[in-house]
């Protein structure tokens, strides 16, 4: 009986796989709709992308466009390609304006472009766009049943942007150019101000600071041991109990007593 129910998969099997490649082959719009439908059905996307892209040129306009473009979207995005995907969405959108689907096309084609968001190190032109179609997105849907994870999203993509941000200025300091880091650090407080490496860039400003009054001519010493007592005390009442403290208060030690040959 086993056997026989082998025999029989293995021939349903060559049987759809006949099938499928006949559709590909055919010049029938219809048959090559069909069999794309049944493989996106089974969730066979990129045989069925396969049949969709031979149609799609000449297929708008027909009664079956509206369903053939969406599915055509979602076997993009299933497959995770998300510059196509993205495409397809926001063309399904503006084609079919009324349809029932366009609030999920619309989520889809914008999140398509938050998938392609790269690491923060890398360049992040991917991520702004994602947020601007994200925003986009919030602004004409704003009771959209994907709000939640549409903020989630966006929140995620900015965090992204403001680790970025800190990095580049940080990365002044960590080669030893602490007058571009102290302006670095202070812009980007300035820029995020509610940003969770505040801490870590108030320090690192400070440390700035720091580095260039000890290591100044005796001219400009005690101006920037001042600069960078300010900068102690902005660390200090952003966080009395920073994780920096004990080194922070070193340093101002040092700086305490550097400028006492000024009070001479």
């Amino acid at each position: 009986m086993k056997k026989f129910i082998i025999i029989v998969l293995i021939v349903v099997g060559f049987s759809s796989c006949s099938e499928y490649q006949k559709a590909l082959k055919s010049e029938d719009l219809a048959v090559k709709f069909e069999a794309a439908t049944k493989q996106y059905e089974k969730g066979k996307y990129t045989k069925a992308i396969r049949l969709f892209e031979q149609i799609a040129p000449t297929y708008r306009g027909k009664p079956q466009a509206e369903k053939m473009f969406y599915m055509f979207s979602q076997s993009y995005y299933k497959t995770k390609q998300y510059y196509l995907s993205g495409y397809q969405f926001e063309s399904f959108a503006a084609g079919y304006p009324k349809s029932d689907k366009i609030e999920e096309a619309s989520y889809l084609g914008a999140k398509s472009y938050s998938m392609l968001s790269p690491v923060y190190s890398l360049d992040q032109t991917d991520t702004d766009k994602a947020i601007e179609k994200l925003q986009g997105f919030i602004d004409t849907y704003p009771n959209s049943s994907y709000l939640a994870e549409a903020n989630v999203v966006v929140k995620e993509l900015r965090e992204k942007l403001e680790k970025k941000a800190y990095e580049n200025a940080y990365g002044y300091n960590k080669i030893s150019d602490y007058k571009s880091a102290i302006i670095a650090l202070d812009n980007f407080i300035i820029d995020y101000p509610g940003t969770p490496f505040k801490e870590k860039a108030l320090f690192y400003k400070f440390d700035s600071a720091y580095q260039l009054a000890i290591n100044s001519i005796t001219t400009k010493m005690q101006d920037r041991l001042n600069v960078a007592k300010t900068a102690y005390s902005n660390l200090l009442k952003f966080n009395s109990n920073t994780d920096y403290k004990q080194k922070a208060d070193e340093m101002l030690a040092r700086i305490d007593t550097d400028l006492k040959q000024f009070s001479k």
